[in-house]
């Protein structure tokens, strides 16, 4: 039995490189921003990246944490905003639940929910 397997966050027709570059670029784009809009689909599945990667920058060793970030961010703008800005936020007040999805509207065309993701 597949307990707790996340299979509604899975994007059929894509392949593994493309669904790993895809949340790749949304937590860059995140934390570049500080918040992004993006389907309900593919919000969902960046959430738990986001939290790791802040609870990792939180913990005490720092070139592991360099490490692992760099995992999922692209750019090094993107970290060092991470690094700097919003990790420290959340250094002693909890260990998930960072982010807030808001539903805007959606979309013409192929009717998908489009939310906004953002810190909380």
């Amino acid at each position: 039995m597949r307990h707790k397997v996340r299979k509604h966050l899975k994007f059929n027709n894509k392949t593994f490189a493309h669904r790993k570059a895809m949340q790749r670029n949304l937590i860059t784009s995140f934390f570049l921003h500080k918040g992004i809009k993006t389907t309900e689909k593919k919000a969902k599945s960046i959430v738990p990246l986001i939290d790791k990667c802040i609870n990792a920058v939180n913990s005490k060793d720092e070139m592991n944490a360099i490490r692992y970030v760099m995992q999922y961010v692209f750019t090094e703008q993107a970290s060092k905003e991470l690094f700097t800005n919003i990790a420290p936020k959340y250094k002693d007040t909890k260990s998930s639940g960072f982010t807030r999805i808001t539903p805007i509207k959606y979309r013409d065309g192929d009717n998908a929910k489009v939310v906004a993701l953002e810190l909380v």
